[in-house]
């Protein structure tokens, strides 16, 4: 069995490094091998040049395929993947696309598992976390009304007055800008077709309470099946939110403008024009910290009382090992693809582990990565 690791970008590195460390049977692909030698070249020289047809020709029934390519990628690698009867980890969004692969997954008998990033991905496992808690304490009614946020967003650790750098592809972050947000509002879907129109501020509990921005990002709607919080909760309020420093909005107004008025093939090409001179513009130094919060709500209320309330906070930062987004990022798509390889998830197309052992399990080695975690009791 061999993992194929398609990828060595700007979120990728720790995870693959961990599992060439742990002597796992890894075969690096990536566009230029020279930045893959540069990132593991130390821990193995089995190092190709990316082409998904040499891919496909190396591939062997129970290998792993892991995409940490742009999203264009995705679905045509777990399709590939999985023709060849190969498991596909990838830490890109659920899309329609890839839940129309379930089943081909089935038939294949191997697993597609997706949304193992950070948001999607570790705001997953501590959902689950924190809903299991809800389930099993004594505030638990099927009456109640519940309510969940979750937000998270990576920028520098010192975010100078740009407020923003690129910690993975500029043009996948451009792309997000210019998707509808929904969410659940009081029982009602509210939508927000410019994210950043819906800009609010909120505050988050960290040993410092600390202020962000803070707009709604893609669909949460989809969060109530990932989530499991169907059949036996009565969801009033769920929203997905992009975290920001305070003044991003302000500085970013001009790219957000110009968002604003594109359309079309001519639209879609002064897009990547612009996530090329941004992403030149707003890199990280060689030297520079980054920094990663995510923050998870959940309540319940029942005739208007509070009756459950906790909140998870995580704040990360990069150090001289490298940056905190791919520290936590790669190291949860390594995770999942040892357990890919391992047999661990049923055939079909998947979200981040839903499993209790598998998610506390998970969050043993993530939790550890991120300077601070922890889940307050706000009652």
């Amino acid at each position: 069995m061999t993992i194929h690791w398609c990828g060595t970008g700007l979120s990728a590195t720790p995870g693959l490094r961990r599992l060439l460390s742990e002597g796992l049977d890894v075969t690096v692909w990536n566009r230029t091998p020279d930045h893959a030698r540069a990132a593991v070249g130390d821990l193995t020289d089995r190092i190709e040049t990316f082409d998904p047809a040499l891919v496909k020709n190396v591939l062997e029934a129970g290998d792993v395929v892991v995409s940490m390519l742009p999203a264009e990628w995705q679905a045509p690698l777990a399709d590939m993947a999985a023709n060849q009867y190969a498991h596909f980890v990838s830490p890109g969004e659920l899309t329609a696309e890839m839940r129309g692969l379930d089943d081909l997954a089935h038939n294949a008998e191997v697993a597609m598992v997706n949304e193992v990033g950070l948001a999607p991905g570790i705001d997953h496992l501590l959902a689950h976390r924190m809903l299991a808690d809800y389930r099993a304490s004594d505030a638990f009614d099927p009456a109640n009304e519940v309510s969940l946020f979750s937000f998270s967003g990576g920028f520098p650790a010192a975010p100078g007055g740009d407020r923003y750098k690129f910690s993975w592809s500029p043009l996948e972050m451009l792309r997000a800008l210019q998707i509808p947000a929904q969410s659940l509002r009081a029982f009602e879907i509210n939508q927000s077709p410019r994210p950043w129109q819906a800009m609010s501020r909120t505050s988050l509990p960290l040993p410092r309470p600390e202020e962000f921005e803070v707009y709604p990002a893609g669909n949460a709607l989809p969060l109530l099946e990932d989530y499991r919080l169907h059949p036996d909760l009565r969801v009033r309020d769920i929203v997905r939110g992009t975290l920001r420093p305070l003044g991003w909005a302000e500085a970013w107004k001009p790219v957000l403008h110009e968002i604003e008025t594109l359309d079309g093939p001519e639209g879609e090409m002064r897009l990547r024009e612009m996530a090329e001179t941004l992403g030149s513009a707003h890199a990280y130094a060689a030297d520079e910290a980054d920094r990663v919060v995510l923050y998870l709500d959940l309540s319940a209320t029942h005739d208007g009382t509070v009756v459950w309330h906790k909140t998870c906070v995580m704040d990360a930062r990069g150090d001289d090992k490298g940056s905190a987004m791919a520290r936590l990022v790669s190291t949860h798509v390594a995770l999942a693809a040892q357990a890919a390889a391992d047999g661990e998830f049923t055939p079909g197309v998947h979200g981040a582990p839903s499993d209790t052992e598998m998610v506390e399990r998970f969050l043993g080695e993530i939790e550890p990565l991120a300077q601070h975690v922890a889940t307050l009791d706000r009652l």
